[in-house]
């Protein structure tokens, strides 16, 4: 029997923690996680975590799990996600999945493709020719060995490119012959997605904000803080967003003024790029939200929408 699961996402900087909160507090509901910096301890005022408070309040799972020094993969995040939903259930309590990584909602609903692991001296080389023959170079390599994902990629998508050259490079198969399983409904759960969603002139405004309270709260020194462990960080955790770009003013490339700038601009870049991943799922619930609503209200609107939906709770594991 599949599971029914509750997913509230959005773009960066849209509320979904505050909102969550709300939910949990009025039906006594815990929430797990779907976002791929929050895993990470130590980094807390970049991915504006949930406070200490809050969490000890509300239990929040797949949060704070590994050191920011550790590798952390989607595939790790699925089978602690299966994990921590069988554990819930037994306990008969309702819980609610939030976050916006877009690949691990989409693990969570479709499946995942279990893919071979990465060849990081092929990615740089990849990238390096990319660097100096432009990015169109890649994306013929792809259609020449898998026309068919590569009709579906944008030139400039050289994340999901080097991902499926590399495939090719392991495997001798195109990655969409992998992954016929990464698009057909999990069979596990089923899957209730909530959305919230606002007109980019507000959403950017709560970026900018959501940035300059990051910088006011200590985010430099936070980024200082974990440069200075020893055993520094991992690839991924690396290159976070805002946690990059620091580690480039910390090295001479940028001055303040400019990494906020830069920090803001990436951030509006990479909300564009959500929304455009959040609009290729299929039966989401779109919440239109206006400047004047408080998390109260929106809360109360996306449980709405997931309680007209198939009941949540009292599933048999």
């Amino acid at each position: 029997m599949s599971l029914p699961v509750w997913i509230l996402t959005g773009p960066t900087a849209c509320g979904k923690t505050d909102i969550a909160i709300k939910i949990s507090e009025s039906i006594d509901a815990e929430i797990i996680s779907a976002d791929s910096m929050l895993v990470y301890r130590g980094m807390d005022i970049g991915t504006e975590k949930p406070p200490h408070e809050i969490r000890n309040k509300i239990p929040h799972h797949l949060i704070d799990i590994i050191e920011p020094w550790e590798e952390y993969n989607v595939g790790q995040y699925v089978k602690d996600f299966d994990t921590t939903v069988h554990n819930i259930y037994q306990r008969g309590k309702p819980f609610l999945a939030v976050g916006g990584t877009a690949l691990y909602l989409k693990a969570i609903m479709d499946g995942l493709f279990e893919g071979p692991p990465a060849d990081w001296e092929y990615r740089n080389y990849l990238k390096s020719m990319a660097s100096e023959q432009g990015p169109n170079c890649l994306h013929r390599m792809l259609a020449e060995v898998d026309p068919g994902t590569a009709g579906k990629l944008h030139y400039n998508d050289q994340k999901r490119i080097i991902r499926a050259l590399e495939v090719f490079k392991k495997t001798g198969a195109s990655i969409s012959s992998f992954q016929t399983q990464f698009g057909s409904k999990n069979p596990k759960y089923n899957c209730i997605i909530v959305a919230i969603e606002y007109d980019r002139d507000i959403l950017y405004k709560r970026i900018e904000s959501r940035i300059d309270r990051m910088f006011q709260r200590g985010l430099i020194n936070e980024v200082r803080t974990l440069l200075q462990n020893p055993l520094g960080l991992s690839k991924q955790a690396s290159q976070a967003l805002g946690y990059k770009e620091i580690i480039d003013f910390f090295n001479g490339k940028y001055t303040l003024s400019e990494v906020t700038g830069l920090i803001k601009l990436r951030t509006r870049r990479f909300a564009k790029r959500q929304m455009t991943w959040f609009r290729s799922f299929s039966n989401i619930h779109w919440i239109r939200a206006h400047a004047e609503d408080d998390a109260t209200r929106l809360s109360e609107m996306v449980l709405e929408l997931f309680t007209q939906n198939k009941p949540l709770l009292k599933e048999t594991v």
